[in-house]
């Protein structure tokens, strides 16, 4: 089994998962990012859009099997996916492809829920390009479309959550726990994007590559149930054990680090049912889940922090 990338977040999780049942595994990553104490396995230290070298090492190796963990545009894509070897391909995607999202950025509303794979794609390309974020020529449409072009199976996943996230997305919650703030000022906070736990998301691979019969497939990942931003801080707080109680505040006086706590017009329900049905793959209990993510979040905090909560303060006074 050969993973590409592998070494964080997702692909880490997933380099782990194989490893525990059984796999023989190659990591092809940079050597950037190297975990200490880690599961035995191999690692190839090339550069991705170094087609040669990534496929020589794959096919050394002797791979039944590659998983792409972190192709971002289609110049990760193409040629590298037409001179893999003829062994079966996953691809992690995301559910950004969907015309909702588009909506989303937009703030405007035009999508039924929830979404399932036949639904509309983004009219556009480039979903980040001009907003500042370093994103401009990622788009997981080219991504998909390389993958599946060449029999890949495509694992269009959700906000994904939980050990080793490198965005923290509990973490505009979580600072304010550290800090003992009993008050934490939200808007609307109805946003709803389905969410995944990290160790769910890698099992649903591991189910996809039991299934190799499913060449050319594309599945969503997620969690059978949604909750609005506000319900989901509600989880988190809860698994902290904080009394703390969530404010409505005017959303124009929303402190930056939590602007996803006002309104949208557009959410973002998937439906994995297909990935229910043809890979027998459901996503375990979400609240068990924020538990175990959260618990490792406050035992692995950031190396800095800010307590800087004078926003906050004008939000709340307001």
């Amino acid at each position: 089994m050969a993973v590409v990338g592998g070494t964080e977040f997702i692909g880490r999780r997933l380099v782990e998962s194989l490893v525990g049942r059984g796999d023989d595994v190659l990591v092809v990553h940079r050597g950037v990012t190297e975990p200490t104490g880690w599961v035995a396995c191999e690692h190839a230290h090339v550069e991705r859009r170094d087609i040669q070298a990534v496929t020589r090492a794959i096919t050394r190796f002797g791979a039944d099997a590659v998983v792409d963990s972190c192709a971002m545009t289609r110049e990760d894509v193409e040629p590298l996916v037409s001179q893999l070897p003829d062994v079966p391909r996953v691809v992690l995607s995301s559910q950004d492809v969907y015309r909702a999202y588009e909506l989303v950025l937009a703030g405007e509303e035009g999508e039924p829920l929830p979404v399932d794979e036949s639904g509309a794609l983004r009219n556009g390309r480039y979903p980040y390009r001009g907003r500042g974020w370093g994103c401009d020529d990622y788009d997981k449409i080219h991504v998909e479309e390389g993958y599946l072009g060449h029999g890949g199976v495509v694992l269009r996943l959700p906000r994904t959550y939980g050990e080793f996230d490198a965005q923290r997305r509990e973490e505009p919650l979580l600072r304010r726990i550290r800090a003992g703030r009993r008050r934490i000022p939200v808007g609307a906070a109805n946003w709803m994007w389905t969410r995944g736990y990290v160790g769910e998301v890698a099992r649903s691979v591991l189910a996809v590559l039991d299934h190799p019969e499913l060449a050319g497939e594309a599945f969503n990942i997620g969690e059978s149930t949604t909750r609005s931003y506000l319900g989901w801080a509600k989880s988190v707080v809860a698994a902290t054990g904080s009394d703390a109680e969530f404010v409505v505040v005017p959303e124009g006086q929303l402190p930056g680090d939590l602007d996803a706590f006002g309104t949208h017009a557009q959410h973002l329900v998937t439906s994995s049912e297909k990935a229910a049905r043809l890979l027998g793959w459901r996503h375990a209990d979400g609240e068990a889940c924020i538990r175990r993510s959260v618990r490792w979040h406050l035992d692995n905090p950031p190396q800095t922090t800010d307590d800087d909560f004078s926003a906050d303060d004008r939000a709340l006074a307001g």
